[in-house]
Formats: C-alpha cells, structure tokens, sequence
C-alpha cells in the first residue's frame, strides 16, 4: 500500500503521517519509515547525534496498525490511542535507518481494539510495545 492509499485509510497527514509504505500479511500489519534526517522530530532530539524519539516509534507502531482498524470504522470514526503498556526500547533509530513495524491486534471488545507491536532496524529489535486504541467519532 502506498502513501496515497495509506491517506484513504488513515486521518493522519504530513508531516505526523510516519508511515511510507503498509501491507497486510495474515494478521500482521508491516510498516515502513525511512528516516531521511530532516524531520522536525530530528531538530532538537538530538542536534549533535539525532535519534528519533521514543514517543515517535509508537507513532508510527500505531498508525500500521490503523491497517487492521479501517475495516472497523464507519465514515468519521477515527482509532485513539487509550494506552501503552509494557514498552521497551532496544535500540536508536537514526538518519538513514529503514523503520519496519509488525503489529498485530490481540483482542477486541468494541469500541475498544488491543494490539502487539515491534519495530525493527534490520533484524534489530528497536522497540516492542502492547497498546490500545477506541474507535471514536472524529
């Protein structure tokens, strides 16, 4: 899925849309962020060794799993994050890191949807977290 497809399901738009590319496999929503470097997030986070905060990478974990919500949302609802729990950071992300997220979700009871996600640098385990959203009117 395309930046563009991703805009049809997401309400999210740049610069917070931190996702580039989605796809669907079985359960599992995957992401993609390349991190170019100049992003506002970089700016001042770190000037002199710029890492992406870790408020971000749970951005864009919840927004792969928007992927699994859109078939749950009726026009003008929009997935809110209620929680995070058990979040864990690994390792940076930096300038020129390609960010790949496998998020699935675990249980759902309406409004309410909780999911798993991990974030990776090549095979490096940057973050893991479990997180909830509710489906709202937006």
């Amino acid at each position: 899925m395309t930046k563009d497809e991703i805009k049809t399901i997401l309400p999210h738009r740049e610069p917070m849309l931190l996702v580039e590319e989605l796809e669907q496999d079985g359960e599992f929503a995957l992401g993609k962020y390349r991190v170019k470097g100049d992003e506002w997030f970089l700016q001042g986070h770190f000037p002199d060794a710029p890492v992406v905060p870790g408020v971000i990478l749970c951005e864009i974990l919840a927004q792969t799993v928007g992927i699994l919500l859109r078939d749950k949302l009726a026009m003008g609802q929009v997935p809110m994050y209620t929680s995070m729990k058990e979040v864990r950071f690994k390792a940076p992300v930096k300038p020129g890191d390609l960010f790949q997220t496998r998020c699935r979700i675990t249980r759902a009871k309406h409004p309410f949807y909780f999911a798993e996600g991990e974030g990776y640098v090549g095979d490096t385990l940057c973050v893991k977290s479990t997180f909830s959203f509710a489906i709202t009117e937006g």
